[in-house]
């Protein structure tokens, strides 16, 4: 093999593809990064049984062929490189990268050891990249990252025609979104269990253009821009949420966001480790407070519109922060109930597209 590619274009595509490498390989080749040259295109890939990646650049190919490549060590290498095309051939038992006046002799791994990665399942839609890394990063807050429990370690992913809805709790709070896509065909519907920790490594790359989606034989694909990942699904299974979100409030609070949110920040510096921040709303205000304990004490009053009786109410102020994160709007609507009941978040629209219901605490 013997290719000549941009030093920018290499390097992003590099450090994309060594995303989908594992920690702990189970065997060695699962290290590396396969790079395939054809045609006019190099293709770069990774695969761990579970994910893969792959991603397809423009490149100069004067011979065609393929190597294995470590893939940190790779990924290390064209982020340091000068800004001068690189060249990439293979010599032996060696991949030499000449970029300027670099040079590195690389040990290559055998490749006919590599697995076949997946093929990208059939399409089933398609949704604009920056509406799906929204919709991701709002919901996978709430996933568990203990794998005890593998359901609460996904994001649910239910398509009914052009109606798109993601969930994903760890049993103290429970995060949903919904949105519309372009479905393949129009009766689509599909319910499958998404590793919430690679959808965000997907909502975090794949933001520009268009995302296509498609679900098969166990396996989803995701692709954009000529980069291509597939994920092991998990077991299907997972809570009514739409059900404990459909409950009846008998206050709502309406908050400015940002000012919201920097109050409660301010007051969790005295909350010791997992003690609450206490809202209480009354006419007018939010007054919300922490500590008391051997650290001291903090309060800052909100203006806030509350309709309903005036009520005081407790969370964790991680979990109370990732549900307001989650909020697009200016303001944010707090649903209550009491004090001993969930409360949930959500935009403030009369048909919000985002929903986070959180457990309260009991107060002292």
């Amino acid at each position: 093999m013997k290719i000549q590619v941009s030093r920018d274009v290499l390097a992003d595509s590099v450090a994309w593809t060594a995303r989908a490498l594992p920690a702990r390989p189970a065997v060695p080749v699962l290290s590396g990064i396969l790079l395939e040259a054809l045609g006019d295109e190099l293709a770069l890939s990774a695969f761990d049984y579970d994910v893969s990646a792959r991603a397809v650049i423009d490149a100069d190919v004067a011979e065609p062929g393929k190597v294995l490549i470590p893939g940190r060590l790779l990924a290390e290498i064209t982020r340091s490189l000068p800004a001068e095309p690189v060249q990439i051939a293979t010599s032996g038992a060696e991949a030499v990268l000449t970029c300027g006046g670099a040079e590195f002799g690389l040990v290559t791994m055998p490749v006919e050891d590599f697995p076949s990665l997946p093929a990208m399942p059939p399409r089933a839609g398609a949704v604009g990249g920056g509406v799906f890394a929204s919709a991701v990063a709002q919901v996978a807050a709430a996933a568990s990252r203990d794998a005890t429990l593998p359901m609460l370690t996904g994001i649910r992913v239910d398509i009914d025609g052009a109606n798109v809805a993601m969930a994903a709790t760890d049993r103290y709070r429970i995060a949903a979104r919904d949105f519309l896509w372009h479905p393949e065909q129009p009766g689509v519907r599909a319910a499958v269990m998404v590793p919430a920790r690679v959808m965000v490594e997907i909502g975090r790359s794949l933001r520009a253009g268009e995302v296509s989606i498609g679900f098969g034989d166990g396996v989803a694909g995701f692709e954009c821009g000529g980069r291509t990942t597939t994920v092991r699904l998990l077991d299907e299974q997972f809570i009514d949420y739409r059900a404990r979100l459909a409950d009846t409030w008998a206050m709502r609070a309406e908050i400015a966001v940002a000012p919201f949110v920097e109050a409660v920040k301010r007051v969790a510096l005295v909350a010791e480790r997992h003690t609450a921040i206490r809202l209480s709303f009354s006419e007018g205000q939010v007054l919300v407070q922490a500590g008391g304990g051997d650290i001291g004490r903090g309060a800052e009053a909100v203006a806030a519109e509350l309709d309903g009786a005036d009520i005081q109410i407790a969370f964790q102020p991680h979990y109370l922060l990732d549900g307001l994160a989650g909020v697009e709007t200016e303001k944010v609507r707090l649903h209550m109930a009491s004090p001993t009941r969930p409360a949930l978040i959500t935009d403030a629209d009369d048909d919000p597209a985002f929903r986070y219901l959180v457990m309260s605490l009991r107060l002292a």
